[in-house]
Protein backbone atom coordinates (compact mmCIF):
# COMPACT_ATOMS: atom_id res chain seq x y z
CA UNK A 1 0.00 0.00 0.00
CA UNK A 2 1.04 3.59 -0.48
CA UNK A 3 1.85 5.25 2.91
CA UNK A 4 3.36 8.57 3.42
CA UNK A 5 6.41 8.41 5.82
CA UNK A 6 9.00 10.61 7.51
CA UNK A 7 12.62 9.82 5.95
CA UNK A 8 14.49 12.03 8.16
CA UNK A 9 14.18 15.56 9.43
CA UNK A 10 13.17 18.02 6.89
CA UNK A 11 11.85 14.74 4.42
CA UNK A 12 8.67 12.78 3.75
CA UNK A 13 8.76 10.73 1.06
CA UNK A 14 5.17 8.51 -0.55
CA UNK A 15 6.29 4.97 0.12
CA UNK A 16 5.56 1.52 -0.92
CA UNK A 17 4.63 -0.91 2.88
CA UNK A 18 3.27 -3.17 3.61
CA UNK A 19 -0.63 -3.48 4.31
CA UNK A 20 -0.99 -3.63 8.59
CA UNK A 21 -1.78 -6.67 10.48
CA UNK A 22 -3.93 -7.40 13.38
CA UNK A 23 -1.01 -7.59 16.20
CA UNK A 24 -3.19 -7.94 19.74
CA UNK A 25 -6.52 -8.70 20.26
CA UNK A 26 -7.69 -5.24 20.90
CA UNK A 27 -6.71 -3.81 17.19
CA UNK A 28 -8.73 -2.60 14.32
CA UNK A 29 -7.81 -2.39 10.70
CA UNK A 30 -9.08 0.87 9.07
CA UNK A 31 -9.59 1.08 5.56
CA UNK A 32 -9.01 5.13 5.20
CA UNK A 33 -11.29 6.83 3.23
CA UNK A 34 -9.94 10.47 4.15
CA UNK A 35 -7.77 11.76 6.14
CA UNK A 36 -5.75 15.57 6.71
CA UNK A 37 -2.74 17.05 6.60
CA UNK A 38 -1.94 18.76 10.35
CA UNK A 39 0.49 20.96 11.54
CA UNK A 40 1.76 18.99 13.78
CA UNK A 41 2.96 16.84 10.82
CA UNK A 42 5.17 19.43 10.09
CA UNK A 43 6.10 19.76 13.55
CA UNK A 44 7.64 16.88 12.92
CA UNK A 45 9.02 16.98 9.61
CA UNK A 46 11.04 19.95 10.82
CA UNK A 47 12.43 17.80 13.73
CA UNK A 48 10.70 19.46 16.62
CA UNK A 49 8.99 16.47 17.83
CA UNK A 50 11.57 14.28 19.23
CA UNK A 51 9.36 11.64 19.63
CA UNK A 52 8.82 11.31 16.47
CA UNK A 53 10.74 7.82 14.95
CA UNK A 54 11.56 7.70 11.17
CA UNK A 55 10.02 5.40 9.29
CA UNK A 56 7.15 5.46 10.35
CA UNK A 57 3.74 6.34 8.50
CA UNK A 58 2.81 10.12 9.43
CA UNK A 59 -0.89 11.21 9.48
CA UNK A 60 -3.32 11.26 12.95
CA UNK A 61 -6.54 12.97 11.72
CA UNK A 62 -8.53 10.44 9.45
CA UNK A 63 -12.03 8.75 9.43
CA UNK A 64 -12.47 5.18 7.08
CA UNK A 65 -14.05 1.59 7.46
CA UNK A 66 -13.22 -1.17 9.69
CA UNK A 67 -12.15 -3.84 8.12
CA UNK A 68 -10.93 -6.32 10.58
CA UNK A 69 -11.09 -6.09 14.39
CA UNK A 70 -9.09 -8.55 17.02
CA UNK A 71 -11.07 -10.77 19.15
CA UNK A 72 -11.07 -8.45 22.41
CA UNK A 73 -12.92 -5.63 20.73
CA UNK A 74 -16.52 -5.37 21.69
CA UNK A 75 -17.65 -2.02 19.96
CA UNK A 76 -16.75 -1.74 16.60
CA UNK A 77 -17.60 -4.70 14.01
CA UNK A 78 -15.92 -4.78 9.96
CA UNK A 79 -18.05 -2.54 7.74
CA UNK A 80 -18.30 0.16 10.15
CA UNK A 81 -17.32 3.75 9.36
CA UNK A 82 -15.33 5.35 12.43
CA UNK A 83 -13.57 8.28 13.24
CA UNK A 84 -9.78 7.89 14.49
CA UNK A 85 -8.79 9.26 17.67
CA UNK A 86 -5.29 11.05 17.27
CA UNK A 87 -4.56 9.27 20.89
CA UNK A 88 -3.75 5.56 21.74
CA UNK A 89 -5.14 4.75 25.41
CA UNK A 90 -6.09 1.56 27.28
CA UNK A 91 -8.90 2.92 29.46
CA UNK A 92 -8.01 1.49 32.43
CA UNK A 93 -4.58 2.75 34.10
CA UNK A 94 -5.20 5.83 36.42
CA UNK A 95 -4.75 8.70 33.80
CA UNK A 96 -7.40 7.00 31.81
CA UNK A 97 -9.65 6.33 34.39
CA UNK A 98 -9.68 10.18 35.03
CA UNK A 99 -9.86 11.53 31.68
CA UNK A 100 -5.98 12.07 31.50
CA UNK A 101 -5.53 9.81 28.41
CA UNK A 102 -2.82 11.72 27.21
CA UNK A 103 -1.19 10.55 29.93
CA UNK A 104 -1.55 6.92 29.42
CA UNK A 105 0.76 4.60 30.62
CA UNK A 106 0.63 2.34 27.97
CA UNK A 107 4.26 1.73 25.68
CA UNK A 108 2.03 3.81 22.90
CA UNK A 109 -0.07 5.50 25.10
CA UNK A 110 -1.03 8.98 24.08
CA UNK A 111 -0.05 10.20 20.94
CA UNK A 112 1.36 7.47 18.94
CA UNK A 113 -0.47 7.30 15.58
CA UNK A 114 1.97 8.93 13.06
CA UNK A 115 4.88 9.87 15.48
CA UNK A 116 5.76 6.59 17.08
CA UNK A 117 3.61 3.80 15.22
CA UNK A 118 2.27 4.26 11.85
CA UNK A 119 -0.63 6.77 11.37
CA UNK A 120 -3.37 7.15 8.73
CA UNK A 121 -1.78 9.20 5.56
CA UNK A 122 -2.10 6.09 3.71
CA UNK A 123 -4.56 3.28 2.35
CA UNK A 124 -4.82 1.28 6.21
CA UNK A 125 -3.93 2.37 9.09
CA UNK A 126 -3.93 -0.12 12.38
CA UNK A 127 -5.56 1.03 15.63
CA UNK A 128 -4.51 -0.33 18.97
CA UNK A 129 -7.03 0.28 21.71
CA UNK A 130 -9.65 0.06 19.15
CA UNK A 131 -13.01 0.04 21.59
CA UNK A 132 -11.19 3.23 23.39
CA UNK A 133 -9.55 5.02 19.64
CA UNK A 134 -12.62 4.35 17.39
CA UNK A 135 -16.13 5.91 17.25
CA UNK A 136 -18.71 5.04 14.91
CA UNK A 137 -19.43 7.90 12.52
CA UNK A 138 -23.96 8.18 12.32
CA UNK A 139 -25.23 7.97 9.35
CA UNK A 140 -26.71 11.40 8.62
CA UNK A 141 -22.36 12.77 9.26
CA UNK A 142 -20.40 12.59 6.05
CA UNK A 143 -16.83 11.70 6.13
CA UNK A 144 -15.73 15.51 5.33
CA UNK A 145 -17.90 16.53 8.38
CA UNK A 146 -16.13 13.94 11.01
CA UNK A 147 -12.65 14.39 9.73
CA UNK A 148 -11.42 16.35 12.46
CA UNK A 149 -13.39 14.63 15.09
CA UNK A 150 -10.56 12.70 16.65
CA UNK A 151 -7.74 15.95 16.31
CA UNK A 152 -8.83 19.75 16.33
CA UNK A 153 -11.95 19.54 16.89
CA UNK A 154 -11.18 17.09 20.06
CA UNK A 155 -8.25 19.68 20.68
CA UNK A 156 -10.80 22.39 19.98
CA UNK A 157 -13.44 20.69 22.34
CA UNK A 158 -10.77 20.31 25.38
CA UNK A 159 -9.18 23.38 25.48
CA UNK A 160 -12.73 25.10 25.77
CA UNK A 161 -13.35 22.88 28.60
CA UNK A 162 -10.57 23.00 30.70
CA UNK A 163 -11.06 26.97 29.94
CA UNK A 164 -13.68 27.12 32.45
CA UNK A 165 -15.41 30.24 30.36
CA UNK A 166 -18.54 31.57 31.44
CA UNK A 167 -21.36 33.40 29.71
CA UNK A 168 -19.35 36.92 31.62
CA UNK A 169 -16.06 36.22 29.51
CA UNK A 170 -13.91 37.91 27.29
CA UNK A 171 -12.77 35.21 25.47
CA UNK A 172 -9.07 35.91 23.55
CA UNK A 173 -8.27 32.91 20.96
CA UNK A 174 -4.80 33.71 19.27
CA UNK A 175 -4.46 31.80 16.08
CA UNK A 176 -7.27 30.99 12.77
CA UNK A 177 -5.72 27.96 11.53
CA UNK A 178 -7.47 24.94 11.30
CA UNK A 179 -7.19 24.17 15.15
CA UNK A 180 -8.16 27.45 16.26
CA UNK A 181 -11.20 27.47 13.81
CA UNK A 182 -11.73 24.23 15.58
CA UNK A 183 -10.98 25.82 19.27
CA UNK A 184 -13.70 28.97 18.62
CA UNK A 185 -16.92 26.90 17.18
CA UNK A 186 -16.32 24.95 21.00
CA UNK A 187 -15.70 28.06 22.69
CA UNK A 188 -19.11 29.39 21.15
CA UNK A 189 -21.00 26.58 22.58
CA UNK A 190 -20.22 28.17 26.10
CA UNK A 191 -21.94 31.38 24.99
CA UNK A 192 -18.91 33.64 26.65
CA UNK A 193 -19.98 37.84 26.45
CA UNK A 194 -16.81 38.55 23.72
CA UNK A 195 -14.83 36.14 21.47
CA UNK A 196 -11.87 38.32 20.16
CA UNK A 197 -9.94 35.81 17.19
CA UNK A 198 -6.15 37.26 16.72
CA UNK A 199 -4.42 36.17 13.38
CA UNK A 200 -1.72 37.48 11.19
CA UNK A 201 -2.95 35.92 7.91
CA UNK A 202 -5.36 38.43 6.24
CA UNK A 203 -6.95 35.45 4.40
CA UNK A 204 -7.73 33.94 7.65
CA UNK A 205 -9.09 36.81 9.24
CA UNK A 206 -11.30 36.92 6.31
CA UNK A 207 -12.43 33.44 6.89
CA UNK A 208 -13.47 34.13 10.27
CA UNK A 209 -15.56 37.56 9.48
CA UNK A 210 -17.25 35.60 6.75
CA UNK A 211 -18.43 32.57 8.61
CA UNK A 212 -18.49 34.51 12.23
CA UNK A 213 -19.49 38.03 11.88
CA UNK A 214 -20.18 38.39 14.91
CA UNK A 215 -16.88 37.28 16.40
CA UNK A 216 -14.46 40.20 16.78
CA UNK A 217 -11.32 39.95 14.85
CA UNK A 218 -8.03 41.55 14.74
CA UNK A 219 -4.06 41.91 13.71
CA UNK A 220 -1.02 40.37 16.37
CA UNK A 221 -0.05 44.28 16.16
CA UNK A 222 -3.19 45.45 17.82
CA UNK A 223 -3.86 42.45 19.83
CA UNK A 224 -3.05 44.13 22.93
CA UNK A 225 -5.06 47.71 22.78
CA UNK A 226 -7.99 45.76 21.12
CA UNK A 227 -8.55 43.39 23.67
CA UNK A 228 -8.42 45.99 26.21
CA UNK A 229 -11.19 47.73 24.81
CA UNK A 230 -13.77 44.89 23.88
CA UNK A 231 -12.64 43.32 27.79
CA UNK A 232 -14.35 44.74 31.01
CA UNK A 233 -11.26 44.39 33.25
CA UNK A 234 -8.49 45.31 31.01
CA UNK A 235 -7.89 42.25 28.97
CA UNK A 236 -9.08 38.98 28.19
CA UNK A 237 -10.58 37.03 31.17
CA UNK A 238 -9.76 33.86 29.23
CA UNK A 239 -7.14 33.51 26.78
CA UNK A 240 -6.34 30.38 24.60
CA UNK A 241 -2.87 29.75 22.48
CA UNK A 242 -3.11 28.06 19.30
CA UNK A 243 -0.75 29.23 17.25
CA UNK A 244 1.94 28.16 18.12
CA UNK A 245 4.11 31.28 16.62
CA UNK A 246 7.33 32.57 17.58
CA UNK A 247 5.66 35.38 19.74
CA UNK A 248 1.90 33.83 20.50
CA UNK A 249 2.90 32.82 23.78
CA UNK A 250 3.71 36.04 24.83
CA UNK A 251 0.93 38.17 23.44
CA UNK A 252 -1.19 35.16 25.26
CA UNK A 253 -0.24 36.32 29.01
CA UNK A 254 0.06 39.88 27.71
CA UNK A 255 -3.40 40.53 26.76
CA UNK A 256 -4.66 38.29 30.02
CA UNK A 257 -6.34 40.24 32.83
CA UNK A 258 -4.86 39.82 36.19
CA UNK A 259 -5.97 36.55 37.43
CA UNK A 260 -7.24 34.99 34.25
CA UNK A 261 -6.55 31.61 32.69
CA UNK A 262 -4.35 31.25 30.14
CA UNK A 263 -4.32 28.20 28.27
CA UNK A 264 -1.89 26.98 25.72
CA UNK A 265 -2.88 23.97 23.89
CA UNK A 266 -0.49 24.85 20.71
CA UNK A 267 2.81 23.09 19.86
CA UNK A 268 6.04 25.03 19.38
CA UNK A 269 8.95 24.52 17.02
CA UNK A 270 11.06 26.40 19.94
CA UNK A 271 11.04 26.64 23.88
CA UNK A 272 8.93 29.46 25.50
CA UNK A 273 10.02 31.62 27.95
CA UNK A 274 8.34 31.96 30.94
CA UNK A 275 9.25 35.56 32.62
CA UNK A 276 7.81 35.43 35.77
CA UNK A 277 9.06 38.76 36.70
CA UNK A 278 7.62 40.76 34.32
CA UNK A 279 4.54 38.80 34.97
CA UNK A 280 4.65 38.69 38.25
CA UNK A 281 1.81 40.31 40.25
CA UNK A 282 -0.79 39.08 37.56
CA UNK A 283 -1.69 35.69 39.09
CA UNK A 284 -2.26 34.14 36.23
CA UNK A 285 -3.22 30.83 35.52
CA UNK A 286 -1.49 28.55 32.99
CA UNK A 287 -2.89 25.30 31.71
CA UNK A 288 -0.75 23.47 29.02
CA UNK A 289 -0.44 20.35 27.71
CA UNK A 290 -1.85 17.69 24.99
CA UNK A 291 -5.44 17.20 24.03
CA UNK A 292 -7.38 14.39 26.58
CA UNK A 293 -9.49 13.20 23.31
CA UNK A 294 -12.01 11.54 25.21
CA UNK A 295 -14.76 13.19 24.20
CA UNK A 296 -15.62 12.37 20.87
CA UNK A 297 -18.96 10.63 20.76
CA UNK A 298 -19.93 13.85 22.05
CA UNK A 299 -18.35 15.78 19.32
CA UNK A 300 -19.95 13.35 16.73
CA UNK A 301 -23.57 14.08 18.46
CA UNK A 302 -22.76 17.82 18.05
CA UNK A 303 -21.40 17.17 14.49
CA UNK A 304 -25.45 15.29 13.59
CA UNK A 305 -27.26 18.08 15.70
CA UNK A 306 -25.79 20.45 13.12
CA UNK A 307 -24.18 22.88 16.22
CA UNK A 308 -20.62 22.08 14.82
CA UNK A 309 -19.76 22.48 11.29
CA UNK A 310 -16.44 22.31 10.09
CA UNK A 311 -16.18 21.47 6.77
CA UNK A 312 -15.88 24.74 5.35
CA UNK A 313 -12.30 24.06 6.45
CA UNK A 314 -11.25 21.58 3.76
CA UNK A 315 -10.33 23.87 1.23
CA UNK A 316 -8.15 21.40 -1.04
CA UNK A 317 -8.84 17.81 -1.37
CA UNK A 318 -5.66 15.67 -2.85
CA UNK A 319 -5.85 11.99 -3.66
CA UNK A 320 -3.15 10.12 -1.81
CA UNK A 321 -0.75 9.71 -4.73
CA UNK A 322 -0.56 13.29 -4.67
CA UNK A 323 0.05 14.02 -1.20
CA UNK A 324 3.33 15.24 -1.60
CA UNK A 325 1.95 18.56 -3.75
CA UNK A 326 -1.01 18.70 -0.91
CA UNK A 327 2.22 19.18 2.23
CA UNK A 328 3.70 21.86 -0.75
CA UNK A 329 0.20 24.03 -0.72
CA UNK A 330 -0.26 23.51 3.14
CA UNK A 331 3.79 24.10 4.13
CA UNK A 332 3.64 27.26 2.28
CA UNK A 333 -0.07 28.46 2.62
CA UNK A 334 -0.92 28.50 -0.81
CA UNK A 335 -4.33 29.22 -2.37
CA UNK A 336 -6.45 30.51 0.02
CA UNK A 337 -5.42 27.19 1.96
CA UNK A 338 -6.73 26.29 5.51
CA UNK A 339 -7.11 22.14 5.74
CA UNK A 340 -5.89 19.47 3.02
CA UNK A 341 -8.08 16.47 3.15
CA UNK A 342 -6.35 13.53 1.25
CA UNK A 343 -8.58 10.95 -0.11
Amino acid sequence: MKAMTYVEKGRFELREKPKPAILDGRDAIVKVTLSSICTSDLHIKHGSVPRAVPGITVGHEMVGLVEEVGDDVKTVKPGDRVTVNVETFCGECFFCRNGFVNNCTDENGGWALGCRIDGGQAEYVRVPYADQGLDVIPDSVSDEQALFTGDILATGYWASKISEITEEDTVLIIGAGPTGICTLQCVMLKNPETIIVCEKDENRRNFVKEHYPKVCVCTPEECGEFTISHSRHGGADRVLEVAGGPDTFQLAWKCARPNAIVTVVAMYDEPQVLPLPDMYGKNLTFKTGGVDGCDCAEILRLIEAGIIDTTPLITHKIPLSGIEEGYRIFENRLDGVIKVAVY
